[in-house]
């Protein structure tokens, strides 16, 4: 219990900080970016080669099936969001850009702080394994999100395909499996740079906190909050319930699908010109909400 009060307490204040750094216009909506690319490029990518060039992949049959859960519960969440959405007659570009938002999960920038936090690098690794799924959810999306607006298959294969995050895990899993040493300059510089990447990451969701969105998508983000911070990891409980997961891998499962929205769901809709400020309000406001959700869902884990 300590452990995860002091976790979630850290975070709360390192968003606030980001916060309050806005407020008195040391920072501002503008740093978002440049410091979003320095932990999408570098750090993070550091963080998560190393966590699993580092890691005891013996498991690596049950930490495979952790794709699976958080895959499982995003396309659930998402046909369950679509009838209703269909029913109340939303139009195409609204509609698509809701459901970005409650299939795409912070699992990495929101996910590996509060994972690794309570339960150190063991936790991390399974966190790492659940954000596949959502590069791979990504991936499906950017390709329906074509097939449905336009676009072209090479741009989206291209954005994916040089996708940092995603090329740590290739190198992670290459370097591990095939034991290739990295010497201890290397892996101290790695190893110091992914220590950065969160403090970075929190800074950031605090900068981009604007709570003048309330008023403005009030119906859509209690739709959004609701889909993505409850039903979501329901639906993941049901799912590790029926496999028979225990301990860690349960508990990161559900937390992992418990997060608020991710910031790729907004790349999403700001490339496919769907209602992008929609979706950038339902991120911003159910990230500020999953602060409370978060914090008791643990606990009753």
């Amino acid at each position: 219990m300590d452990s995860i009060l002091i976790t979630i307490l850290s975070i709360i204040i390192m968003i606030s900080l980001g916060y309050i750094l806005k407020r008195i216009d040391f920072l501002s909506k503008k740093d978002i970016d440049p410091l979003n690319k320095l932990v999408m490029y570098i750090l993070m990518p550091c963080m998560i080669f190393h966590a699993i060039f580092s890691a005891d992949l013996s498991l690596i049959s049950k930490l495979g099936i952790l794709p699976l859960i958080i895959l499982g519960s995003s396309f659930a969440t998402g046909i369950v969001s679509f009838i209703i959405l269909k029913y109340l007659k939303f139009d195409d570009k609204k509609l698509w850009s809701v459901l970005v938002t409650v299939m795409i999960a912070n699992t990495a920038f929101m996910g590996y702080p509060v994972t690794l936090g309570i339960y150190g690098q063991d936790g991390f690794l399974r966190a790492i394994f659940c954000d596949i799924a959502t590069l791979i959810i990504f991936l499906l999306l950017s390709f329906m999100l074509i097939m449905k607006f336009g676009g072209t298959v090479k741009t989206a294969t291209r954005k994916i395909a040089l996708f940092p995050p995603l090329w740590a895990v290739i190198l992670g899993l290459l370097f591990n499996f095939l034991n290739i040493p990295i010497g201890p300059v290397i892996d101290n510089t790695v190893n110091y740079l992914g220590q950065g990447a969160i403090p970075l990451i929190m800074i950031a969701l605090g900068l981009s906190i604007d709570f003048s969105a309330l008023s403005r998508s009030k119906s859509m983000i209690v739709f959004t909050s609701i889909m993505k911070l409850l039903l979501f990891p329901l639906i993941a409980f049901i799912i590790v319930s029926q496999i028979g997961f225990t301990n860690l891998e349960f508990n990161v499962s559900i937390i992992e699908a418990a997060m608020p929205s991710g910031m790729l769901s907004l790349l999403l809709s700001i490339t496919y010109k769907l209602d992008f400020e929609l979706t950038s309000d339902c991120i911003l406001i159910n990230t500020v909400i999953s602060l409370i959700t978060l914090p008791l869902i643990i606990m009753i884990l």
